[in-house]
């Protein structure tokens, strides 16, 4: 496209001399927009720079095409083309600095030659020396819009920092702080949050020069974040009377937490005690449900991180046991904060709750234990109560059938935005499912609660069947007997609504439940696989169990009898086969 050129427009002129590779870069970038084959320029990028190298590492014509373009201009670049080209320009700095293709591109990671390191490290610090000058100045002309903002502050993980440490680079560093720091101050989107806090993260570094004064930086912006945070609790948060409704002032609430939680998430704001602040806010929005959504979301997992980096301060270096104790009084204190939002009138905020909480007792439950004893005293497994509350979520968040709006006739457009939000549903359902289950195969949560999940194994096998399957085949392998026991006791409590919905009388063993008990123990049959030496002592077990009060009635006793028999008929006829 680009050695041909299809109708090359007129060379601009740019101070006198002729520019081809402006045009080119122009050309190229219409050919991205129009084509229209994918949003993904890091591909387009990788099939050119073989044979296009000099053009895509022309970023001195790439940043001057952004910093001199002018709306009065004639050929102008438009909106659209500019985040392109910024698109283009993050690309080409990517595959320069890091010398393999992308994802998806390529078997296995390429193994530079010893030209191939050289010319790798030539182009690094020609980056670092070209963008250190130029992105303060990008950031300055684009930092009313995120998108081409979150793009921009991730050229720096790409450059060769310790060339910050020279006198005459040394200066464009106050620059980019400055800037960095008043996008933070100006945004409340979260990706450019995000992109801030790690380009903090990678200028903190310790092994640099800079170190101390991005440090410094960091900490003042904190305060400053912190101070703001605490001014705007304090005029609206009033005791017996709740947060002021006054939209600007929830509004500066909602973007101040939103900014200190990005930078919570990378890292350690320990000593500012944002864990105190933020419990207060959940459990005064418990106690008087007056919170709006878009404040209890961050406080929610601004607690969170403060925790983790306590737990992962306290397994870096020794902690008193009386910090020990109040830390795990913290984690109790936050597990039943959380526990408290699963019954939230608002969805996001119950989705949430247990997402957080899965994610927390995965990792409280499996602390290592020091020399001395004292980390061990931070090991939490969750209550009986907790774990009943998540089973109950469990039940009527994921498995609990969707009311679907009967309207019809809709147009096109709003047709596929309800499918597009059906589809964004079902995605979180199968997260919060998931996260679940990961507490059962860990053991944290006791094995049979996955009865309750294996129940809906074939009537929601097309939206969750893969993550219950793997559930089965995971608590398998961790314990064959528990597992085993786990499936008697999921088709024993079926049995059980089986024998409730036919109001004690005689069990009609064909009607359709109970045709549905036993495909579901052919189903489970199945997967015991062919391997005898495995699955004897499985097997073996389940012709001997039969759980307690399973039928109140003798007649009832032999149809129960009928289905586990067929379950074990089931095993024995797979494993004769072999």
């Amino acid at each position: 496209l680009i050695v041909q050129g299809i109708e090359m427009e007129e060379f601009s002129k740019r101070n006198g001399k002729l520019e081809p590779i402006a045009s080119q870069l122009k050309t190229l970038i219409i050919f991205f927009l129009e084509s229209e084959l994918h949003n993904h320029v890091t591909y387009l990028v990788d099939s050119l720079w073989d044979w296009s190298m000099s053009l895509l590492k022309d970023w001195e014509c790439m940043t001057a095409l952004l910093l001199e373009n002018d709306d009065n201009q004639k050929e102008a670049l438009s909106d659209t083309q500019e985040s392109a080209l910024i698109e283009i320009i993050l690309a080409t700095v990517r595959e320069a600095a890091e010398g393999h293709p992308p994802v998806g591109r390529g078997g296995t990671k390429k193994i530079l030659s010893t030209k191939e390191k050289k010319i790798q490290v030539e182009d690094s610090v020609k980056i670092t020396e070209h963008f250190i000058v130029v992105l303060p100045q990008l950031l300055a002309k684009y930092s009313k819009d995120a998108e081409k903002v979150t793009n921009l502050l991730q050229i720096p993980q790409y450059f060769d920092l310790e060339l910050y440490g020279t006198g005459s680079l040394e200066k464009h560093l106050d620059a980019l702080l400055r800037e960095v720091k008043a996008i933070v101050l100006d945004h409340s989107d979260m990706d450019v949050l995000e992109a801030c806090s790690r380009l903090y993260c990678t200028l903190c570094n310790e092994e640099l020069l800079i170190h101390n004064k991005v440090a410094l930086a960091r900490t003042e912006l904190v305060d400053e974040l912190v101070d703001q945070l605490n001014q705007l609790l304090g005029s609206f948060l009033n005791e017996g009377e709740g947060l002021c409704t006054e939209e600007e002032g929830i509004h500066c609430i909602y973007s101040t937490l939103r900014r200190i939680t990005a930078f919570h998430n990378a890292h350690d704001l320990s000593k500012w005690n944002l864990y105190d602040k933020m419990s207060e806010l959940l459990v005064f929005e418990m106690e008087h449900s007056c919170l709006p959504v878009q404040i209890i979301l961050p406080a929610l997992q601004c607690a969170y991180f403060a925790l983790l980096w306590q737990l992962a301060c306290v397994a870096k270096k020794p902690s008193s046991k009386e910090n020990l104790v109040v830390l795990k009084t913290h984690l109790r204190h936050y597990c039943r904060i959380c526990s408290g939002y699963f019954s939230h009138s608002n969805r996001d905020v119950r989705e949430k709750a247990f997402m957080v909480i899965c994610d927390f007792l995965m990792i409280v439950s499996h602390q290592d234990t020091s020399d001395d004893g004292t980390l061990g005293l931070l090991e939490y497994f969750p209550s009986t109560s907790l774990q009943s509350k998540m089973l109950l979520f469990i039940q009527d968040h994921i498995f609990t059938e969707e009311e679907e709006d009967k309207a019809k006739d809709l147009p096109e457009e709003e047709d596929r935005k309800k499918d597009s939000q059906k589809l964004d549903i079902l995605h979180m359902k199968r997260c919060l499912l998931a996260a679940y289950c990961k507490l059962i195969i860990h053991n944290v949560i006791e094995m049979t609660a996955a009865a309750e999940i294996y129940k809906h194994y074939m009537k929601a096998y097309n939206d969750f069947g893969d993550i219950i399957k793997e559930t089965l085949s995971r608590t398998r392998h961790n314990d064959k007997i528990q597992s085993a026991k786990t499936l008697i006791l999921c088709l024993q409590q079926l049995f059980q609504k089986h024998v409730e919905s036919q109001n004690g009388g005689s069990t009609d063993p064909i009607s359709a439940s109970f045709s549905n008990i036993k495909e579901l123990a052919r189903r489970f049959s199945l997967t015991f696989g062919w391997d005898q030496v495995k699955t004897r002592e499985s097997v073996a077990m389940i012709h001997k169990y039969v759980p307690s009060r399973c039928c109140p009635f003798d007649i009832l006793l032999v149809h129960y009898l009928h289905y586990k028999s067929l379950f074990s008929i089931y095993l024995s006829s797979l494993l004769l086969l072999k």
